[in-house]
């Protein structure tokens, strides 16, 4: 309970549109949102890549030097934060995620930990897209793994349900990775774990020995009170305009900034302070900070 918390914020996503919602694109936007979740408290900062085309800021970049340019950024604007670089992606060709971890070599990045039928239906019965398979078989994460300590990258496992969870202590005792566990309950995907704060108390027993675990929420406003359960069960919070756009008042946000303070003020109601980014790397047995 008492300790600190890691704060991560999840500064863009993907396929969100910037014409419609305050997401940054550019590598100076991504800096600044990211400079403002920093002052807030944010230790951490999860990295999607965007099309840097004219028009095409909505779609997911795998370019090693826009990779390059948005963390260059970040790191000049938020002095010694750790870098979590996304590897998620659909279909077997993984080359673009892992020439983006080769180039920056992040001191974390995500790991897809299962697969997941990704679907979400609207209340006419219509499928909101087409149903799809976020495909993430085990030969898939292991050779995401193997770049990984071949660049000397801390593997956070994003877990999108139970059974997900479950597995990543089953990759530890296989071999498929060292280190401090971290796995990243992810609640709210429509076909995945719903945002529920039972369901949050339920899933640390499932956990490898001094693992570390967050969770990512997926929602509106509903998911604050989960957010705040999580600082009372001794979890790490993320938030960001991937993953909301919405603060617990229920009103829009206008940037990665408020989102994070929010998160802050539910550690401390929580009876825990934030960690800073030296105690961040610490806790997670991270490298100290790239000079």
């Amino acid at each position: 309970m008492n300790d600190k918390a890691i704060l991560t914020c999840a500064l863009t996503g993907v396929l969100t549109n910037p014409q419609q919602h305050p997401v940054p694109v550019t590598p100076a936007q991504m800096a600044a949102q990211a400079r403002d979740a920093f002052n807030a408290g944010a230790s951490i900062m999860h990295v999607h890549l965007r099309n840097q085309a004219p028009g095409l800021g909505h779609l997911p970049s795998w370019d090693p030097e826009v990779a390059a340019a948005v963390v260059d950024a970040i790191r000049a604007a938020c002095p010694g934060v750790v870098i979590n670089l996304t590897t998620g992606v659909i279909g077997r060709d993984i080359s673009g995620p892992l020439a983006c971890l080769r180039r920056v070599r992040p001191e974390a990045a995500a790991c897809n930990a299962g697969s997941l039928n990704y679907l979400k239906i609207k209340d006419s019965g219509d499928w909101a897209w087409p149903p799809m398979v976020f495909d993430n078989p085990v030969e898939k994460i292991q050779a995401m793994l193997d770049v990984m300590a071949e660049c000397d990258i801390h593997p956070e496992f994003e877990c999108f349900d139970v059974g997900i969870v479950r597995s990543v202590a089953m990759y530890l005792k296989a071999g498929m990775f060292k280190g401090v566990p971290e796995l990243n309950f992810v609640m709210g995907v429509a076909s995945g774990m719903p945002c529920d704060a039972d369901m949050l108390a339920l899933l640390p027993r499932w956990l490898p020995p001094q693992a570390v675990w967050q969770s990512t929420l997926i929602g509106r406003a509903e998911i604050w009170p989960v957010h705040q359960r999580t600082a009372e069960l001794g979890g790490m919070l993320r938030s960001g305009l991937e993953d909301t756009f919405y603060l617990p008042s229920g009103e829009r946000a206008s940037g990665n900034g408020p989102l994070i303070a929010a998160l802050a003020d539910c550690a401390r109601r929580a009876g825990r302070e934030v960690a800073s980014p030296a105690e961040a790397r610490a806790r997670l047995g991270l490298a100290s900070c790239p000079t």
